[in-house]
């Protein structure tokens, strides 16, 4: 298997070319089918590293050529494959298939059919080199990948204006966060003297929790994870984001893109649980993200916007269990939260291409009986991200919890009304879209129809995965031992295990306990949700009409993005202007077109002197020498 490794990201690169460089020549099924299918091929090479890795236990680590070498300095270019890296793999191939199939019916009518997939194959080759890697500087190729691919197909439809400013959007913002990546690149180079794994984390082991240079590596990393992975105050353009087509939302802003700084720092973790203080930062800002998150999406119409926010909110859930040392529950939360959200996002589309791309929730309503599918498949989705037992969300979700209630139990409550606030938005959503009358126009009404099978199998796929994947990881409370999963990645993180100490232990009745809880609060929520927007009948108001002071603070996004445009992008284009009026313009332009200026004007003076009149000439002739002879006399 070792040899092969380099087609796994080398296929879907392939797609990149072909779809390429034959985009206007080649059919829409022939791009489709080559695209999709290198995919899969990928997929299955990576099936095939899972089962050898899971049998041997044995990470794959393959050097392909010294890349750099520069006295002391050497980067090699070679990949890893263990247990961390091989699911992220099966992650990205997969879902990727899928997405991939689902896009060739959704896309079908655009122009740009052949360039959409071929950014589609790109993406899927830079986010496979990001976890590919064997140290941080592959990582760092991938991690700009996947940024310069995400700005590509945010902007996909740019001859819309607010589409192309929602990726130059995406594009910035993650340069601020790549930015301190970067940063901690050279940090980790001056303090390790390398930037390979095998040999950076067993020097880190040897030292001591808190030094001052691993913690500023690890902030400086967690600034680049806030920017791939939208935190605070990096994830207001998440949300924008959206303005690409739907499968681009699924694929890269729910199952892996913004999945990327939540691997890095589990990679990396070994450097973090050395780091007591930005561990405290990471859990912070996590629940304080979802929290804020889960505010937002309470009121918002878009139905795309909803499940953005539920993204940004679930990523602040996955940073609660990095800071709280709950790596594995962390990354069980990542699995499942690509499958649950992965569904709701193709699902959305689903229902965006059945009611004439409508994406307006108060226009929407009674689509349950007319898209059965997407509604079953919606619903799953739903009850798996509300954190419903037997659901896949349930038992990721609940590990961070408790993972949280052992190192403080306001982390916990927190997070419990966070987890109740995920289940009310989400089902106001399906309320609102699915039950009810509808109530969009006649002519939408008249074209409601189910997706096509394309579109609708691999909703089907991501349902099954959604109800039966948090099986992967079965709590011992309920019988499952330590768990597969856990099992599974314990070698990935076992120096951290070492370097943490012994866990706190929580007693079966109080896992039982803390269980019932979260549990019962997502109920409390969804009763609240069908008492108001079914058995009310409630629907959002215009957005013409009056607010609460909340629900319009709620609504607006508690004015963030107003908060940065008055805070920094103003006073940037303040200076920005006087730059240009005073400095350049005045300044270096003066002085430039000065010196060019000074002869032009200088030479126009002594033209003057050239009249054609004898006489004058004569005059100036017998002052020069009156002046020659002055001058004689004074210099004697």
């Amino acid at each position: 298997m070792d040899k092969y490794i380099w087609l796994i990201p080398v296929l879907p690169l392939a797609g990149f070319i072909i779809n390429g460089i034959g985009r206007n020549s080649l059919s829409k099924n022939t791009i489709g089918f080559v695209a999709s299918f290198l995919v899969l091929a990928s997929f299955g090479l990576s099936v095939a590293a899972f089962l050898q890795i899971k049998a041997t236990g044995v990470p794959i680590n393959v050097t392909y050529f010294t890349w750099i070498d520069v006295f002391r300095f050497t980067v090699p270019f070679s990949f890893l494959i263990d247990q961390l890296s091989s699911l992220m793999l099966l992650i990205i191939t997969g879902i990727g298939f899928l997405i991939h199939l689902y896009s060739i019916g959704y896309m079908k009518d655009d122009e740009g059919f052949g360039k959409f997939f071929a950014y589609l194959n790109l993406f899927v080759f830079f986010m496979l080199m990001l976890v590919l890697g064997s140290n941080y500087v592959i990582m760092f190729i991938g991690w700009e990948g996947v940024g310069l691919c995400s700005y590509l197909l945010i902007g996909f439809w740019y001859s819309n204006p607010s589409y192309a400013d929602a990726a130059k959007k995406a594009f910035i913002m993650n340069r601020i966060g790549d930015l301190g990546f970067l940063l901690a690149l050279f940090l980790i180079q001056d303090t390790f003297g390398s930037f390979g794994f095998a040999q950076v984390f067993p020097q880190a082991g040897l030292l001591h929790a808190g030094n001052a240079n691993v913690v500023l590596i690890t902030i400086l990393l967690f600034v680049g994870a806030t920017g791939k992975s939208a935190q605070i105050p990096l994830f207001t353009w998440l949300p924008d984001a959206m303005a690409g087509p739907t499968p681009v939302s699924a694929l890269i802003h729910a199952a892996t893109m913004v999945t990327a700084g939540i691997y890095m720092i589990a990679r990396s973790n070994v450097l973090f649980t050395l780091a007591p203080l930005t561990m405290h930062i990471i859990a912070i800002i996590g629940l304080a993200t979802a929290i804020v998150a889960a505010i937002i999406a309470l009121t918002q119409t878009d139905i795309k916007k909803v499940l953005a926010y539920s993204t940004v909110s679930q990523l602040g859930y996955m940073f609660l269990g990095l800071g709280v040392g709950a790596y594995t529950g962390a990354f069980f939360h990542l699995m499942t939260h690509a499958f649950f959200k992965g569904l709701l996002f193709l699902g959305a589309g689903s229902v965006i291409h059945g009611v004439s791309g409508e994406q307006d929730m108060r226009k929407m309503g009674g689509l349950k009986g007319k898209m059965k599918i997407t509604f079953i498949t919606m619903l799953i989705g739903t009850l798996a991200i509300s954190g419903i037992p037997p659901f896949a969300g349930f038992f990721s979700k609940d590990e961070i919890l408790a993972e949280a209630f052992k190192q403080s139990p306001t982390l916990y409550v927190i997070g419990v009304i966070g987890a109740m606030l995920t289940a009310f938005y989400m089902f106001r959503m399906l309320f609102l879209t699915f039950y009810g009358k509808f109530r969009g126009t006649h002519e939408q009404e008249h074209h409601i129809h189910e997706s096509p099978a394309s579109m609708t199998f691999p909703l089907i796929i991501l349902a099954v995965l959604s109800a039966v994947g948090g099986f992967l990881n079965i709590p011992e409370v309920m019988g499952g031992g330590k768990g597969w999963l856990a099992n599974y990645l314990a070698p990935v993180f076992a120096k951290s295990v070492e370097l943490g100490g012994t866990p706190a232990i929580t007693s079966p009745g109080t896992e039982w306990l803390l269980m019932g809880i979260s549990v019962g609060a997502a109920v409390v929520a969804i009763v609240l949700a069908y008492s108001k927007y079914m058995t009310k009948g409630h629907v959002p108001v215009a957005d013409t009409e009056e607010r609460s002071f909340l629900a319009n603070l709620s609504y607006n996004k508690f004015y963030v993005d107003e908060l940065y445009d008055f805070i920094i992008r103003r006073p940037l284009d303040g200076f920005s202007d006087f730059f240009y009026n005073v400095v350049d313009k005045l300044g270096i332009d003066g002085l430039v077109n000065g010196i060019g200026d000074a002869p032009v004007e200088a030479s126009k003076g002594f033209r003057l002197l050239q009249t054609g009149n004898v006489g004058f000439y004569i005059f100036m002739m017998v002052a020069g020498i009156v002046a020659i002879l002055v001058y004689s006399f004074v210099r004697i």
